[in-house]
């Protein structure tokens, strides 16, 4: 017996069982009109999307006008500065906050002044906020959020505590605030700290970390090169199935460049170009300052092709980490690469570091000319330097090209400066003046090493010996004099 069961509601009778064509149900009439219906609601859904666009343009328009009104009032300084502020904000200000009684146009000013380097002004505005809780609606989690990251901005960890312990006494406590004091103590290197939040947000049955959460975990422990709790971090984000986002990659290569684990770096950045998340242009900033630092030319020159253009303008860092790399591995054409990204760097922005390290570059490749130019920069600009291994890679540029007159005036220059003048420079000096007959000149570099309280080595004595062996019967006694000091101090007679 096939009974067929149906449920009656206002007059219609619907079968249980299921219909092959509900479409027979109503009349092609009825069909139209439930087109037109769809095609009219796409028709408001348009307007609506645009006039909430429009809604959030006018918020903009609004409150950047008020924002440019208080950076105009705080810029005069004198006593009544404070007052004008309250003044506007009860004025001016109470206007926009009441149209705007969500609170949006106070998060969004509060953004702007920061946007605009203003934390101090920022945080008067949040105060000012705070004090009038009592007479408007009550502050969200997000203004608290937004107090916390001013203070962070501003290093005064204090505050962002205190803010922070108000926001959990009127139990408006969220993950977001929580990210916000970890950010805090961030920024103001207070890791302890920041990783100590992160256990009270994981004891919190009412809140979950984010990846915001674990992108501070991860540059925390970066920072410290404490590489295996950062992937351990990274690991334990995974295991939440959180995913990672670009700012976690970032903050991983970052942490990899401070420990100089080259190949852990670069493992990452593969998996960025192989995966769901891009590398994008602070990935590659971080790649080639890696490289420059690891010393891999080949790709730090392919990252530098993608990112040139954006390297020479905004990132000159990163010029003078190129230029190091350089200097401290051959390279084909190295010195016109060198020199191509040396005028990229304005002459204001001197970094004596560099100026030692094209010295040095200068010597090893023979160039006299380019290393003068160099060495009289250092004395320009005061830089001094006490490296033995450098003065003497100088020094011995000169004897290579003997030019005994540049070395005479170095070796002046150099210890009347207080740069680290050795015993080797000296010798060398002697030998060329002897080498060039100058037996006057040689004489008068044993007074400058007196000076230094260099007094004659075995050495010495062999190079005086052979210059004065080498002259007329006028420098006998010179000679025979040196040979009764030579075995006075053990040395022996010179074959």
């Amino acid at each position: 017996m096939n009974r067929v069961f149906r449920i009656c509601h206002r007059g219609f009778c619907i079968p249980k069982t299921p219909l092959t064509n509900p479409n027979r149900w109503f009349s092609s009439e009825e069909s139209v009109s439930s087109k037109a219906i769809t095609d009219l609601y796409g028709q408001f859904a348009d307007k609506w999307v645009y006039a909430e666009v429009r809604a959030k343009e006018e918020l903009m328009e609004k409150v950047c006008v008020f924002r440019d009104e208080l950076l105009k009032n705080v810029k005069e300084k004198d006593d009544d500065d404070d007052s004008r502020l309250e003044k506007l904000l009860e004025v001016e200000g109470w206007k926009l906050f009441k149209i705007y009684s969500d609170g949006s146009a106070m998060l969004q000013l509060l953004k702007l002044l920061l946007e605009e380097a203003s934390p101090n002004l920022a945080i008067k505005v949040f105060n000012w906020r705070r004090r009038q809780e009592n007479s408007t609606r009550p502050m969200s989690s997000e203004e608290y959020a937004k107090g916390i990251k001013i203070a962070g901005r501003m290093k005064n960890v204090d505050l962002a505590a205190e803010i922070f312990m108000e926001a959990t006494t009127k139990r408006l406590i969220n993950t977001s605030i929580y990210n916000a004091l970890m950010g805090a103590y961030m920024c103001s290197g207070l890791g302890e700290k920041c990783q100590s939040v992160y256990h009270d947000l994981k004891q919190d049955i009412n809140c979950f970390p984010t990846s915001v959460t674990f992108n501070m975990l991860i540059s925390v422990y970066g920072h410290r090169v404490l590489i295996d709790q950062m992937e351990a971090s990274f690991q334990e984000m995974k295991n939440l199935n959180i995913s990672p986002d670009l700012t976690t990659y970032n903050n991983m290569i970052a942490g990899y460049l401070t420990a100089w684990m080259w190949d852990s770096m670069e493992n990452t950045y593969r998996m960025m170009e192989t995966g769901p998340v891009r590398p994008n242009l602070d990935t590659r900033l971080l790649m080639l300052r890696g490289y420059a630092h690891s010393g891999n030319l080949e790709k730090m020159e392919e990252i530098y092709n993608m990112v040139g253009p954006h390297v020479n303008e905004k990132h000159l860092s990163l010029i003078r980490a190129m230029i190091c790399a350089y200097c401290k591995r051959p390279y084909t054409n190295r010195v016109e690469r060198i020199e191509e990204l040396m005028r990229l760097i304005p002459k204001k922005q001197y970094r004596p570091w560099l100026n030692v390290l094209l010295i040095r570059l200068y010597a090893q490749e023979d160039l006299v000319d380019q290393m003068d130019k160099s060495i009289d920069e250092a004395f320009e600009h005061n830089t001094s330097i006490n490296t033995v291994r450098i003065m003497r890679a100088i020094s011995t540029t000169y004897i290579r090209n003997n030019a005994v007159d540049k070395l005479a005036t170095f070796v002046t220059r150099a210890g009347d400066s207080g740069w680290r003048v050795c015993r080797s420079m000296y010798h060398g000096l002697l030998w060329m003046f002897a080498s060039h007959n100058r037996i006057d000149e040689m004489e008068q570099v044993l007074v400058e090493m007196e000076k230094f309280k260099y007094g004659c080595s075995k050495r010495t004595f062999i190079i005086l010996y052979k210059a004065y062996s080498e002259q007329e019967e006028g420098y006998r006694h010179k000679l025979y004099r040196v040979l009764g000091l030579m075995c006075k101090h053990g040395y022996g007679v010179p074959s």
